[in-house]
């Protein structure tokens, strides 16, 4: 495994992702098999695990708090939950009011069963109040010692310096992979000037790079991916010839497959900090060892580009994932 450090912890540079935990938009996950999962981090050398309180409107923390408290040492796990994200019947939207973010703080503490969050992130900028407010408040945590890093998620360059004008930033996550690069042009480079750590979600993007789907997959309701236009017509075809040819170009080349290919590839580019990677089951985190023992260089890299842009010719972004603006 290799590691970063943020703010003088030392961390994974893969994280366990649990959006699928939660089981509310990947389909359903027991919670053993839930449990399981986060154990099976330290087998890898994992010790970073990426929540929020969205998934599965708690369960995912919930399931979290189970896992430490079963492993009995919680100094163990760097746990990194977010807050900034109101649900309803009417959706989801951001909420970075400090009310609400002092009782999110509070309710996260109580699922997780902790005393701290090692890394404390907003989930979404609240383009309704001014980002130094959010700040202010994650601040106030951080100098009390609940917090032991200060994060953003999803935050612009702008925005980002917005928030240090109040409170020191350690991190961004963002959405990052072989077919969603619009971090490079500014927020990529921005962390990297200033050494603000980049962890990367979708780093597979939502399985399309594990390499295992065709065009005859179905997905079950209530999977974020049914909403995902990558995956549907003609879109979907696009991308899975893009994995084909990936893949075969890791097989040639390393010995590898997409899914190994498409993580060192996060991990190489410069400014990555850390990738997180989803699972619901313990075997789903086998092929992580198989990242790493080698690097991809400029040549591959050009190589890489060029069959992502032969491949897809109708591109998009994640940008369905952008929760509303509240009223």
């Amino acid at each position: 495994m290799e590691h970063f450090t943020l703010n003088s912890s030392k961390v994974s540079r893969i994280g366990l992702g649990t959006w699928a935990i939660g089981g509310s938009e990947w389909g359903e996950v027991s919670e053993g098999d839930a449990i399981a999962t986060c154990l099976a981090v330290f087998e890898h050398g994992i010790n970073l695990i990426d929540t929020a309180p969205i998934y599965g409107h708690g369960r995912a923390e919930e399931i979290i708090g189970k896992a430490m408290r079963q492993h009995g040492h919680r100094e163990s796990f760097y746990v990194a939950t977010k807050a900034g994200l109101e649900w309803n019947d009417r959706g989801v939207f951001a909420n970075s009011d400090p009310v609400r973010l002092r009782q999110e703080f509070e309710d996260s503490l109580r699922r997780l069963g902790a005393e701290y969050v090692d890394l404390y992130q907003i989930h979404w900028p609240d383009t309704t109040i001014p980002v130094e407010r959010a700040a202010e408040v994650l601040l106030g945590f951080y100098r009390e010692g609940r917090i032991r890093a200060i994060g953003v998620s999803n935050f612009s360059a702008g925005q980002m310096k917005a928030f240090q004008s109040v409170a020191p930033l350690h991190s961004n996550q963002l959405p990052y992979n072989l077919f969603e690069r619009a971090i490079d042009d500014e927020t990529l480079p921005f962390c990297r000037d200033r050494s603000i750590a980049v962890l990367t979600y979708s780093s597979l993007c939502r399985s399309l790079l594990a390499g295992r789907l065709t065009r005859g997959t179905k997905f079950p309701k209530g999977d974020i991916r049914r909403v995902d236009p990558k995956f549907q017509p003609p879109r979907f075809a696009q991308y899975l010839e893009a994995v084909t040819k990936l893949d075969a170009f890791a097989s040639e080349h390393y010995g590898k497959h997409v899914l190994e290919l498409a993580a060192r590839w996060v991990l190489d580019r410069p400014g990555v900090s850390a990738a997180l990677w989803g699972a619901k089951r313990p075997e789903q985190l086998n092929a992580v060892d198989g990242i790493f023992g080698w690097k991809l260089d400029d040549a591959a890299m050009a190589a890489l580009d060029a069959i992502v842009r032969e491949a897809v010719t109708d591109p998009v972004g994640p940008e369905y994932l952008t929760p509303a603006v509240r009223f």
